[in-house]
């Protein structure tokens, strides 16, 4: 789902050069490729630039656009091939070394890489912002020389239950870790096995769901979302609500006027079916991309990807706060540290309401897209940690999910050794305490969930807007949330802790008890309380 802004771009600038052809339909014919090469479609791009090889075999444009394509399309021996080809023309084309030193940066051959990025830097044609951006990616190889030689102490695992020989990410997982949601790729749901012909050739995306069997303590037997979500086009999650009853969805249909250009979705899950998305509306969506959305646990804050104005790149990371029953605040930049002029995405809010973890392809980076935490501490987030190696590697990574304890989360990569282009991980996190501001483990260190319904009780139904108040040993309020229109809560809170609950309606008695909440010693306890109020 991430864009390749930074990187596409970049190496678009440094193409433009003499071109030397044979005759002047090839000067239309590479004008046509290079628009669909932008468009993203690669696949329909390097089958034009094949065909103008033929009547204009030395021009190494040619090649590098080629490989360029190749490249996004993760055909990197001919990506190589093709840049091989475009340097025996021209040593001094800019472009291709850049090309080649983000295909050896990815096969971690850093040093090679950076030998590559300078002489782009060092190329007396290159203007100054592409040598910044060379630059960045020097400062990537460096960096991943210096993670990789301090691993974290963790155990990752290819989540083969789950995983296909297709691309399979955007892992998002409940705060009690029933159910795991995902974007796939192979043979459609909805999409009947129709492919995106004229984008990267693969099957359209479809979303999976998958239940915990905890008898093995794995997830098993993913299948497509039941309900009304995937269609015939791509339709991809971004994140599932803390308590499983909302998927937030990203789609971008050129035939739905809705979603065309990129919008964010959500969809509801009603009898056990998930309704058909409608989208978010404002102030999310506006008329620039949106690429997805998460929602913290107590459902007041929102967190969404956005290129609207008044951010500090291409892709930042925006927040909006309820103000009332279904109106929300105006959208708020996060700001720096976490923005960048580079491209931030793919968050999660961690169900601790405070720890967010998003994908980032800044200097801070091993290579591409990294997973970074940042921890929101007296009303301002910490500075962003790379989360280390081997959880992030020379490959892209994708957006991470936790479980409620913090004892395992799953993230995607498309690092070597999977079973397709993308898979699903699990990170064993027994020994890296990954909500922990200094990752040290603690003596308890560990969320549980309280949720419940309040009913009228007379009439039986769910009531709305309910007031839910909880306070510590000592008297202070831990957290708060609101009823949602079937009358449901849902906070995670400390376990092995006493609280106390307040529920509050106007016109309805107030409620108020005293309660344990445990801390599971493997899987996250969940404790069920339900409300009468009465006049």
């Amino acid at each position: 789902m991430f864009k390749h802004i930074l990187i596409l771009s970049s190496i678009c600038t440094f193409a433009f050069g003499q071109n030397v052809f044979t005759n002047t339909a090839d000067k239309a014919k590479i004008e046509l490729a290079k628009q669909k090469m932008y468009g993203g479609q690669y696949l329909a791009a390097v089958n034009s630039l094949e065909e103008i090889t033929k009547t204009s075999p030395n021009d190494a444009n040619v090649y590098y656009y080629m490989a360029n394509c190749n490249h996004m399309l993760n055909k990197i021996d001919k990506a190589k091939e093709n840049l091989a080809k475009s340097i025996s023309l021209n040593p001094k084309k800019a472009a291709s070394h850049f090309l080649l030193g983000k295909i050896l940066q990815k096969e971690e051959k850093y040093d090679e890489a950076i030998a590559e990025f300078n002489l782009c830097i060092s190329n007396g044609k290159v203007d100054k912002e592409d040598a910044q951006d060379a630059s960045v990616f020097v400062t990537q190889c460096n960096t991943a020389k210096k993670l990789v030689a301090s691993p974290v102490d963790v155990e990752i695992v290819n989540m083969a239950e789950v995983n296909s020989k297709y691309d399979d990410k955007n892992p998002c997982m409940t705060a009690d870790g029933s159910l795991l949601v995902f974007t796939t790729r192979r043979p459609g749901a909805s999409g009947a096995g129709l492919t995106d012909d004229n984008g990267d050739g693969k099957y359209f995306e479809d979303v999976y769901i998958a239940m915990i069997d905890t008898a093995i303590h794995k997830f098993a037997n993913p299948h497509s979302v039941p309900g009304s979500v995937n269609t015939s086009a791509h339709d991809a999650c971004t994140s599932i609500s803390p308590d499983g009853k909302q998927i937030f969805l990203y789609k971008n249909d050129i035939n739905d006027k809705m979603s065309r250009g990129g919008d964010v979705f959500v969809s509801k899950i009603n009898n056990g079916k998930w309704k058909t998305p409608e989208q978010f509306g404002k102030p999310v969506a506006s008329t620039y991309w949106e690429g997805g959305a998460c929602i913290s646990p107590d459902g007041k804050r929102l967190f969404f990807t956005s290129e609207r104005k008044g951010g500090l790149g291409g892709s930042d990371i925006w927040m909006i706060e309820k103000i009332g029953k279904k109106e929300w605040g105006e959208p708020k930049n996060l700001g720096a540290p976490i923005n960048s002029v580079y491209d931030e995405g793919g968050m999660f809010l961690a169900p601790d309401g405070k720890t967010l973890f998003f994908c980032s392809n800044g200097p801070n980076s091993i290579g591409s897209y990294d997973i970074f935490k940042t921890v929101l501490e007296n009303g301002k987030w910490s500075e962003p940690m790379n989360l280390g190696y081997p959880i992030n590697s020379a490959a892209k990574e994708g957006q991470l999910t936790i479980s409620a304890n913090g004892k395992t989360a799953y993230f995607s990569s498309e690092r070597a050794g999977g079973m397709g282009e993308c898979d699903i991980y699990m990170i064993n996190l027994k020994d890296y305490a990954i909500l922990e501001k200094d990752n040290k483990l603690k003596i308890n260190d560990g969320l549980s969930i309280l949720k419940g319904t309040v009913r009228d009780g007379y009439e039986g139904y769910g009531v709305a807007e309910v007031e839910i108040i909880i306070s510590d040993a000592n008297g202070t309020q831990v957290a708060s949330t609101n009823t949602n229109e079937n009358g449901e809560y849902f906070l995670t809170l400390k376990g092995g802790a006493s609280y106390k609950i307040d529920v509050k309606k106007k016109g309805f008695q107030d409620i108020s008890e005293t309660f344990e909440l445990k801390l599971g010693a493997k899987e996250t306890v969940t404790l069920e309380k339900g409300y009468l109020l009465k006049k």
